[in-house]
């Protein structure tokens, strides 16, 4: 596995700081939390894999070039419509 060099990991870094709330897209792993599972980044390791902190009390990362998660944007926690997504890659 290639790790992402020190870039990437501060641009993931930036557009999934701690808090963020994600749903998961696609993740490949038995144990794995059902597509569309949310939860919130508790941070971005050093080979850029988010840590989250899933709704269902998972705690898998999401792993960098390999799973996919989308940030949720606001008017969708709150109720108010759909809005563009951001994926993880």
């Amino acid at each position: 596995m290639n790790f992402p060099n020190r870039e990437i990991v501060e641009r993931v870094r930036r557009e999934y700081p701690a808090g963020t709330r994600v749903e998961l897209v696609r993740m490949d792993d038995v144990q794995a939390p059902p597509i569309g599972t949310r939860g919130t980044v508790e941070g971005v390791d050093d080979t850029a894999s988010v840590m989250v902190a899933w709704d269902n009390g998972s705690s898998l990362h999401a792993i960098y070039g390999e799973d996919v998660v989308r940030r949720i944007k606001e008017d969708e926690i709150d109720g108010a419509g759909h809005s563009e997504t951001a994926l993880f890659w």
